[in-house]
């Protein structure tokens, strides 16, 4: 997923996204133990992904913190 991407995206759309790829690598984690699935560049990318979500998210909570702190 592109970074550019995350960044277009509200703080719902973000919190959403980040249950969602979640859910996902849990799926693939449960996978791999069973036996199932050998996808270990799919696990790779998710959690990158899910690194990059919550990294934007945690940008966005700070610029909004630091927007608030001004204005007083």
């Amino acid at each position: 997923m592109n970074s550019e991407k995350i960044r277009n995206l509200t703080d719902a759309e973000l919190a959403h996204q980040n249950s969602e790829l979640s859910q996902e690598l849990f799926k693939l984690k449960f996978q791999l133990k069973m036996g199932q699935t050998e996808s270990l560049k799919k696990m790779r990318g998710l959690k990158k992904d899910i690194a990059r979500v919550q990294t934007i998210q945690r940008e966005k909570q700070l610029a909004a913190s630091k927007t608030a702190t001004e204005k007083k």
